[in-house]
C-alpha cells in the first residue's frame, strides 16, 4: 500500500472540514476525489502533503505515519503536491522553477536527465525555459507546475485542479499527461471538479460530501452509478 488514511478529521477552527475519512491508494493507480466545492477534497490533499496539520487520524506513506512530519520532509519521502492555481514563481523563468521543484534533490546528474525526460513530456518548458513563467498561458503554467513536481522525483503525485479555468483543449492535453505520468508507475490522488474527466481518468474514485465520503467504488462503476450521475455529472 502506498498510501493509507485512517479516520482523518481536520478542523479549521471549530468548523469540521473533514469528518472520519479513509482512503487508500496503491503503488502505481490513480484514485480520484469528486464532490462540490467545500466539500473537503483540497484540505485532504493539504493535510497528507503536511500543509495542514490533522485534529486526529494516521496518515501511512509506505508504512511509515507521515501525519505530523513537516512538509517538506513529506516531500523527500516522495510525496509532491501540485496545488490549486497552479502556485508557480512569476518572476523567475520556466527553468528556475523547474529547478525549484529538485529543490531537495542532490543527485545533480539525476536532475539534468530528469529535466531532459521533462522537456520531452512538455516541449512547450523547454521553448520558453528562459521566459518569465508569469508570462506563459494558464495551460502552460499548469504544465509548469505540474513539471516541477515531478522533478521532486515523487511516488504519489498529488493534483489539485489541473484543469480549472482551462479551455477545453487545453483540459484535454493536461488529460493526456495525467494518463502519461500513470504510464510512469507513479501514484497520482486527483482532485478534480470536471469529474468525467476525472473518473475516466481513475482506477478507484471517492465522492465527497460536506467533509465525509458519500460513496466510493471502481471508477468506471461510479461513472455508470445513477445517483452519481444525477448529483455529479449532469444527469
Amino acid at each position: 500500500m502506498l498510501l493509507e488514511v485512517k479516520d482523518l478529521w481536520v478542523h479549521y477552527d471549530r468548523i469540521e472540514a473533514v469528518k472520519g475519512v479513509s482512503l487508500q491508494v496503491n503503488e502505481g493507480s490513480t484514485v480520484a476525489f469528486v464532490g462540490a466545492n467545500g466539500a473537503g477534497k483540497t484540505t485532504i490533499l493539504k493535510t497528507i502533503s503536511g500543509l495542514k496539520s490533522p485534529t486526529s487520524g494516521e496518515i501511512r506513506f509506505n508504512g511509515k505515519r507521515i501525519e505530523r512530519e513537516d512538509a517538506a520532509d513529506i516531500v523527500k519521502l516522495g510525496i509532491a503536491h501540485c496545488p490549486e492555481g497552479r502556485r508557480i514563481f512569476p518572476f523567475m523563468t520556466v527553468l528556475e522553477n523547474l529547478q525549484m521543484g529538485a529543490f531537495k534533490r542532490t543527485d545533480e546528474a539525476g536532475i539534468r536527465n530528469d529535466l531532459e525526460e521533462i522537456y520531452v513530456t512538455f516541449p512547450i518548458l523547454k521553448e520558453r525555459s528562459k521566459q518569465k513563467a508569469g508570462t506563459l498561458s494558464g495551460g502552460e503554467q499548469q504544465m509548469l507546475a505540474i513539471a516541477r513536481a515531478l522533478l521532486s522525483k515523487p511516488k504519489l503525485l498529488l493534483l489539485d485542479e489541473p484543469s480549472l479555468g482551462l479551455s477545453p483543449i487545453m483540459v484535454r492535453q493536461v488529460a493526456q499527461i495525467i494518463a502519461r505520468i500513470r504510464q510512469m508507475g507513479i501514484g497520482i490522488l486527483l482532485v478534480e471538479q470536471n469529474s468525467v474527466m476525472a473518473l475516466r481518468l481513475a482506477d478507484y474514485a471517492y465522492v465527497l460530501e460536506t467533509g465525509k465520503i458519500f460513496i466510493e467504488g471502481i471508477a468506471g462503476e461510479l461513472l455508470r452509478n445513477p445517483k452519481v450521475k444525477e448529483a455529479y455529472l449532469g444527469g
